[in-house]
Order: C-alpha cells, then structure tokens, then sequence
C-alpha cells in the first residue's frame, strides 16, 4: 500500500504542469509599467477642461492670407518636444528659429521631472517647459504627455493653429520658412489631396499630417498587448490603427484628443506585452481614424527609418553619416512635397549638422 507522503508528493508533482497551463488564464498579467496615477489623471483633466472651455479660436484654420502681405499672418505653428534627456540638438533649433518673426511660432517641452535634465538659460527653449509628469516607455505615460503638451498649447495661444509633436532626436530638413510655407500656403504640398487652381499664395483646406496604418504585421499582437478583449466594444479590432507618434495636427484634432474620454479609458490600460506595447503609436491613429478619417492625410512629415530596428527603436544616424546628401535623402517623399522633420539622430551629429544648416532651406 502507498504511504500518503508519496501520494501527496505525486498529486503535487502532476499539478505542476497544470497549474503552468492555468496560472495565466487565473491570475492577473503581469503589467509593464504601474498605471497611471489618479492624481496625474485628476489634474490632466482640469487642464483639458480649461482649455476647451477658454477656447474661442476657430476648430482649425479658415481664414485665408498671404504670407508676403505686410499684415503679419494670424496662425502659429505650436512645436511641442516630449523629452527625457536634454534638448541635444538645442542649438540647432536655436538656428532654425533665429531671426523668425515670433508671432509665427511657439515653443512647448514637457521634460520628465524624475530626470536631470538641463533647461537653457537662453535660446528659444528657454522658459519654455511646461508642468510635466513622469513618462515610461511602453506605457500611456506618453499619451497623457503628448494630451498634456496640445492642451497647454491650446490654452496658451489662441493663434496656435497647427501643432508639430517632436523628440529630442528630431532634426529640422528645412527652414522655418520653408515649413510654415508649405503648412499654411502651399497649395500643392499636401500630394495626397492637392487643392484646385486657385488664387496664387492662397491655401483654403487643412488636414492633419498622422500617420495611418490599418494593415500591417503584428497587427493583432498590438490590439491585444492589454488582454484579448480589453479594447471592446470601443474599439473592435476592424477600427483598430497604428502609425508613428510624432505627427502635425490642426487645432480641430488636437482639441479633439484633449476632449476624448471613451477610448482614453481603453488605451490608458497597461500592457503586459513588452514587445508590442507601443500606447502612442495606436492611440493618436486610431481615434483621429474613427473620428475624422478624411480630416488627415494618413502620412506624417517626420522621416524615420526603420531598417534595423532595435527594441522598437528605430535606426539612429551617427555623426559620420551626415552630409547634405543624408538630408536630401531624407527630404523625399511620395505624400508631399518633402518630409519636414526627421529622425532618430545620436548627439555626436550635431557638429555636423550645424556645419550644413545653410543647405536647410
């Protein structure tokens, strides 16, 4: 006869195998990153109820203007940074912008507060951080960041009618005239849409340049990356998007995201999937595809290149690469007439970069 101290040893012995097939439908996933604290979320939502409500501006551009006429323009460009490091290609921003009249453009960087970061004392960065809250990779931390960065811009200025979300390791491929122009003049930029034969100088339509992609692989991998049915019924799988998180909104969509609750309410959920959790790439695309699909151009003006990706970063150039054919590579588009932005570019390019920032126009 079995001694019970066998039998136990054997029942415990066989429920191994079972317990690892049952542990994850029984037990909760294990999230990548703790969810987002209920005072981030308290005061975030003040903030977007301030500026929706204290905006009075048109919900996107529609007056029409000459850029050449004596009358300063009435419409800005909003450059929103979202950073973690420090601004590294400060000094070429400070190029960019030199000698720009002001009432062109604003400046806004939401800077992770847990990080040593050095805010400059001069430049057109300078005094332009905004309150901020800690960001983690693979998590909605960086939604809320990105809502956090529109919001405070909507509120700031009335005239802030375009909205261009950068990183750190974005570079400019043009001059700032070149980039107002073909947001607010040109008629011919946009490729996807051009406009009709018109007055010459004068541009009457605006859309939202976002990056949107509704087939792609690991496309099911990253709708389920919070648990198979987390996303449902807000967002079943058909309407499901992906696209790149740094994109150049019009004031309607940015008020628009800011206004959002019901799918913030599924996206802001943490991921247990570290290799598809990627929050802002699907969250933008998706709720600006399901609220106004012909409202965005479905591209972005940020050129990243993506051969050799490495942890769901993309490829970064080094200092040795740079030169102005690098650029005028970059610069090439099929969607419009150029890309505007780029990246992901290593410190060490700076150097070289200032040294061709003439050839930037």
């Amino acid at each position: 006869m079995l001694s019970s101290p066998f039998i136990i040893a054997f029942s415990l012995l066989l429920s191994l195998p079972i317990l690892f097939f049952l542990a994850p439908r029984i037990l909760p996933p294990r999230h990548l990153s703790p969810p987002i604290p209920d005072s981030d979320e308290i005061d975030d939502a003040a903030l977007f109820r301030r500026a929706i409500s204290l905006s009075h501006h048109p919900n996107q551009p529609s007056r029409t203007f000459h850029l050449s006429t004596k009358k300063n323009p009435s419409f800005k460009i909003a450059f929103l940074f979202l950073t973690n490091t420090d601004i590294q290609f400060a000094s070429l921003w400070d190029r960019f912008f030199h000698n720009q009249p002001t009432n062109l453009y604003n400046i806004y960087v939401h800077a992770d507060p847990t990080v040593n970061i050095t805010r400059p004392d001069s430049g057109v960065f300078h005094n332009r951080f905004i309150p901020s809250k800690k960001t983690y990779r693979a998590s909605p931390t960086l939604i809320s960041a990105t809502r956090r960065l529109l919001a405070t811009a909507i509120l700031d200025d009335p005239a802030n009618a375009y909205f261009a979300v950068l990183s750190q390791h974005c570079i400019p491929l043009h001059s700032f005239r070149y980039v107002y122009r073909s947001l607010f003049v040109s008629k011919t930029f946009d490729k996807s849409e051009p406009e009709p034969e018109s007055e010459p100088g004068i541009r009457t339509k605006y859309r939202s340049f976002i990056e949107i992609i509704s087939k792609t692989p690991r496309m099911w991998k990253r709708y389920v990356a919070r648990g198979r049915y987390a996303m449902m019924p807000e967002v079943p799988f058909e309407k499901f998007r992906v696209g790149s998180q740094f994109f150049t909104l019009t004031r309607k969509h940015a008020l628009l995201i800011i206004a959002d609750r019901k799918l913030w309410k599924k996206f802001k959920l943490p991921c247990y999937r570290e290799d598809e959790c990627y929050p802002e790439e699907h969250y933008f695309p998706t709720l600006l595809s399901m609220a106004d699909p012909d409202g965005c151009t479905k591209y972005t003006l940020t050129r990243v290149n993506w051969t050799g990706t490495v942890n769901g970063h993309p490829y970064t150039y080094r200092s040795s690469e740079v030169s102005p054919e690098l650029i005028g590579r970059l610069r090439e588009s099929e969607n419009s007439e150029s890309y505007l932005f780029a990246r992901k570019f290593s410190p060490d390019c700076l150097k070289p970069l200032m040294r061709i920032a003439k050839s930037m126009s």
